[in-house]
């Protein structure tokens, strides 16, 4: 019986791949397509209809050509989704993070430029999130961000899972807050809510309606991130003080 092939995305599937996107051999038929158009393409189509609604039908018209044509390039849909997240997270600019003061600002800036990419492609974010993205962009951001960790100071162990958590939290952060599930922006509508409570039930929240329902997104977020970064700080200066 012949081995399942692994899902495109995954870490299996990208140790397959010896370029950044697949080749086509010569064939009769329409004339092959720039593998990066197609890629591009696939991400403006995503961001205008959602992952769901893209398909490989929407995707052909869009460059004028068939669906024959793009098999000739990817194996399918979720094989070009793959290369979409990847050509995504290439967007961030991490090229300077070494040249920064301290491994605290290295972070908030990663951090930053991150969410400001996530926030340009929402529709990608159910894609993201799907599985660990290990595409040649993936790796080189991991690689700048680690390696600036590393040179700022930060012990390995520790710059490994301040890159995990500060991912993860961008990551989180900008699914519910701007991902298409997310809930609409209903601030006065909640705080009203929550002010016709019973106060004998719920007297804390009563108290706290108003910061809940007025705090920006943005002051949210980085709130949120400066106890990540300070919890770091804590975390590396512990060993010194407890010496």
């Amino acid at each position: 019986m012949a081995a399942t092939p692994p899902p495109p995305g995954s870490p299996a599937w990208w140790a397959g791949r010896s370029t950044p996107a697949p080749t086509a051999e010569p064939r009769r038929g329409r004339p092959s397509l720039d593998t990066g158009h197609i890629v591009d393409t696939a991400l403006r189509l995503v961001d205008e209809h959602g992952s769901q609604a893209f398909s490989l039908r929407m995707l052909a018209e869009a460059l004028n050509s068939g669906t024959a044509t793009l098999y000739r390039h990817f194996d399918g849909k979720d094989e070009i989704l793959a290369y979409v997240v990847d050509r995504v997270l290439g967007e961030t600019a991490l090229d300077d993070l070494a040249a920064r003061a301290d491994w605290r600002e290295a972070v908030t800036v990663t951090a930053h430029r991150f969410h400001d990419t996530l926030r340009r492609h929402p529709h990608t974010l159910p894609l993201l999130t799907a599985q660990v993205p290990v595409g040649p962009h993936g790796l080189a951001q991991r690689e700048r961000v680690l390696s600036a960790l590393l040179a700022h100071g930060l012990p390995v162990d520790l710059a490994a899972r301040a890159f995990t958590a500060v991912t993860h939290y961008v990551i989180g952060f900008t699914a519910q807050q701007y991902g298409p599930a997310a809930a609409p922006d209903n601030g006065p509508e909640l705080a009203a809510f929550y002010r016709g409570l019973d106060p004998a039930a719920y007297p804390a929240l009563l108290r706290a309606a108003g910061t809940l329902t007025s705090v920006s997104l943005d002051e949210e977020f980085d709130f949120g991130l400066g106890l990540l970064v300070h919890g770091l700080a804590r975390l590396h200066s512990a060993p010194a003080e407890n010496g």
